[in-house]
């Protein structure tokens, strides 16, 4: 790992993480934390609800790498937010990865106003829970994943700690720009998942283009493209040779006109996973 943002609580960040969604808990998790790391990932970003986190635990474990070294994220899921459950959740989380304390812990998605008359209560007593597990040392920073800016706004009012990151959905063609901005100009780091927008940017023509001029996949190319917008890419894979391909990002640098050609692509892509209009 060669490159690293720091958190606004002074915490250090590695540059890309390593995602886990839809990886098969067992064997297949345990080795692609294995694979992972040792082609030299160090951030390992996962969730309760992903349903994997024993056997990501264990690779965590066996993988041979100091926990010291390692950056590891959880996410409270939906139906586990609020105060006592929160906690409760993240108790879970812990035992089952193996571990004495998280480096990130998130809240999966916001509470909102098209399912909860109390949404914005609802985020701050999850949210209270987390500052609680920070100021006890059981977890290093905290942040939210999937909060626009109308979601931010009233959880700011009332935190004691502000958010260090929000992890949202960020590819070529899918940029969240005003929440992009809102986060930086309140010193938030934006994650990037699903940063090879599901594989369905990777036939995009004028990508192909682009990471031609660079000897590079279209991948590499967007997982670069996400980083020189300073934000924080989270590619994810079980197949050993692409686990190492999403990490071999830091031998190229994208032009200025490149990133521009890229940065006013049409919007396309996207998953389609609002979080004022999803249904679990």
């Amino acid at each position: 790992m060669k490159e690293y943002y720091t958190l606004n609580n002074d915490v250090k960040i590695p540059s890309i993480g390593f995602g886990t969604w839809q990886t098969p808990d067992g064997e297949t998790a345990i080795n692609s934390i294995k694979i992972a790391m040792n082609y030299g990932y160090r951030h390992i970003d996962g969730a309760a609800i992903y349903g994997n986190e024993k056997g990501v635990g264990t690779g965590i474990k066996v993988c041979g790498i100091d926990r010291k070294e390692l950056f590891v994220t959880s996410k409270v899921w939906n139906s586990e937010r609020g105060y006592e459950t929160a906690l409760k959740a993240f108790e879970k989380s812990l035992k089952d990865l193996q571990l004495d304390y998280l480096d990130l812990y998130l809240i999966h998605w916001p509470a909102t106003a098209n399912k909860f008359t109390n949404w914005q209560q609802i985020n701050s007593d999850t949210w209270r829970a987390m500052e609680q597990l920070y100021n006890n040392g059981k977890i290093r920073a905290i942040g939210v994943s999937n909060f626009l800016e109308h979601h931010l706004d009233p959880l700011l009012e009332n935190a004691e700690i502000m958010p260090s990151v929000n992890q949202i959905e960020f590819h070529p063609g899918y940029k969240q720009n005003d929440c992009v901005n809102f986060c930086r100009d309140n010193n938030i780091q934006v994650e990037g998942w699903s940063p090879l927008g599901r594989g369905k940017v990777l036939g995009n023509a004028t990508l192909k283009e682009i990471a031609n001029r660079y000897n590079k996949s279209v991948a590499q190319l967007c997982i670069r493209w996400a980083m020189q917008n300073n934000v924080l890419p989270l590619p994810k894979s079980i197949t050993p040779n692409r686990i190492k391909e999403n990490f071999e990002v830091f031998d190229f640098n994208i032009s200025e006109s490149d990133m521009e050609l890229i940065n006013e692509m049409d919007e396309f892509g996207g998953s389609g996973l609002h979080p004022d209009h999803i249904e679990f």
